[in-house]
């Protein structure tokens, strides 16, 4: 094995663009399954967020995501990367990444999405965006010495007597023993928890094994409790639900119910506001017992098969048409905001690691993610890492190989994410988000990843009492004046979820 390697956990384009960007260091990529088959990003259909048009600047970009992040966006942080936004466009091109072009032929065509005030969405092979990035990043990786691609999965972090991670142990796919790998970096870039949830876009894999292993490690983690729901899952039976772009509702699609009715109309922005207010939506339609649908047929008709041939093809799949019926939809888990707090680097609390994409906590985000945001800030944000490790010289302490945990299994089962879907759903109360805390924290003690990833966002969610952004508590409907951070380690969650359960076992026995 090369020496002193920076190791990336995760495959999809985050891990992989952080490893080319840090070449020529040695890289060891691991991903949990073969490249571009469960990663997140291949289902990705919107496109992503730049700054290209004549119309457009960066401080706009910048505006448009802070008013979505609802207090909570950090200006430093979201003017820095919508200015790298359109750099990171320039360097997927010179990755081998082909982008749509308008009708001229020689300029990137450029979509609109909810809450932007500009067309500024690139897409390539029109929804099927993140399926191109992907495979033009695995092409340029193949292509590039440097990196090894190992297969399996992340067990444990290693860290060195002063509290600085330096390696992992890892077991192979297809081993039965583990293995540890030392390395002079860590960086996290293993996708987001949409798999805990019975009703997600996400990989059913994608459990938050990355929020884990740095709870485990030590590392703050941040707004956790900030799920987004997009609002336009396509209820079709499938599991993971394929996603209707919310490029359809940019080019005119509406959200009816079954009676034709079309409830966005009376709201701001109709059904291009931001996705926490058509989220909302939907679910109360849904709750009041009302079936929602996407139509197309008023804006797209017979285009929609070309302009969105993805889309179309899912529909297929069912026996659908969008160009002549509308498509039933619900809100369903898709993108987390929280994650590992990182500074500007992507730099994590605990030194020697890192983290990029939908795992870290950028400050970007805040409690509403702006529509296509997510794959730029994870372009951006790998050059900013690569940077900072590459200024930093190797370390001379050696990381000795830890006992390692029995490996957890690699999906959330059926009554857990059920319950995330019931409890630390889209409407959050008090009852049920302490039951959920209760229920998480005896299966977490057993070790299970998903358990203690469910049981972080539920201690999140109940400690936050307020309705912002993609945080809706029924029992405390209205915003805070002070926006705040919820800040979490895992220790202080356990605290948190052991005098709740205590409690519960206190006022039991009261009543027994």
């Amino acid at each position: 094995m090369r020496e002193n390697p920076v190791i990336v956990i995760g495959g999809g384009i985050a891990g992989l663009t952080v490893a080319l960007r840090l070449a020529p260091l040695p890289v060891i990529v691991i991903a949990a399954s073969p490249l571009g088959r469960d990663a997140a990003t291949a289902l990705a259909q919107g496109g992503i967020a730049a700054a290209l048009g004549d119309d457009d600047h960066p401080h706009l970009h910048a505006e448009d995501a802070l008013a979505a992040a609802a207090g909570l966006g950090d200006p430093a942080v979201t003017r820095r990367i919508a200015e790298a936004g359109p750099a990171a466009i320039a360097w997927l091109l010179q990755q081998g990444v082909g982008f749509d072009l308008a009708g001229n032929g020689s300029e990137i065509a450029l979509g609109l999405e909810a809450a932007h005030s500009r067309r500024r969405i690139v897409h390539a092979g029109g929804d099927r965006t993140g399926r191109r990035v992907i495979d033009g990043l695995i092409q340029a990786v193949h292509a590039t010495p440097c990196i090894d691609m190992f297969q399996g999965k992340v067990l444990d972090l290693a860290l060195t007597a002063d509290g600085r991670v330096g390696g992992v142990v890892y077991r192979p796919s297809q081993a039965a023993d583990a293995i540890f790998l030392p390395g002079r970096a860590v960086v996290l870039a293993s996708g987001g928890i949409g798999g805990l949830y019975a009703h997600t876009t996400n990989p059913v894999t994608a459990i938050g094994t990355g929020l884990a292993l740095a709870a485990r490690a030590g590392a703050v983690l941040r707004d956790l409790e900030f799920v987004q729901f997009h609002p336009t899952a396509m209820a079709i039976g499938q599991d993971p639900m394929p996603l209707a772009t919310e490029a359809l509702r940019g080019e005119g699609a509406i959200l009816v119910n079954a009676r034709g009715e079309r409830f966005m109309s009376a709201l701001p922005g109709g059904e291009l506001a931001p996705r926490d207010v058509v989220a909302s939506a939907v679910f109360r339609q849904i709750a009041a017992g009302e079936a929602v649908f996407l139509d197309t047929r008023p804006s797209l008709g017979q285009t929609v098969h070309r302009r969105f041939p993805g889309f179309s093809a899912l529909c297929a799949s069912a026996g659908l048409d969008p160009a002549s019926q509308p498509i039933p939809i619900r809100p369903a888990a898709h993108y987390h905001m929280g994650g590992v707090k990182v500074g500007a680097s992507g730099q994590s609390t605990v030194p020697g690691l890192w983290a990029c994409g939908e795992v870290a906590s950028t400050g970007l985000h805040g409690a509403n993610r702006l529509a296509s945001n997510s794959l730029l800030e994870a372009v951006v944000q790998s050059e900013w890492i690569a940077e900072d490790i590459k200024s930093h010289a190797a370390p001379e302490t050696t990381c000795q190989a830890p006992a390692h945990r029995p490996a957890s299994p690699g999906a959330a089962h059926d009554s857990l994410r059920r319950q995330m879907d019931r409890d630390v759903g889209v409407l959050r109360d008090a009852a049920g988000l302490q039951r959920a805390v209760r229920n998480f924290w005896f299966e977490a003690n057993e070790g299970a990843d998903a358990a203690l990833v469910a049981l972080l966002i539920a201690v999140s969610a109940e400690r936050r009492r307020e309705s912002r952004g993609a945080h809706q508590r029924a029992d405390h409907p209205h915003l805070s004046n002070t926006p705040r951070h919820t800040e979490l380690t895992l220790a202080q969650a356990l605290k948190s979820a052991r005098e709740l359960a205590e409690s519960r076992i206190e006022a039991m026995d009261v009543f027994a």
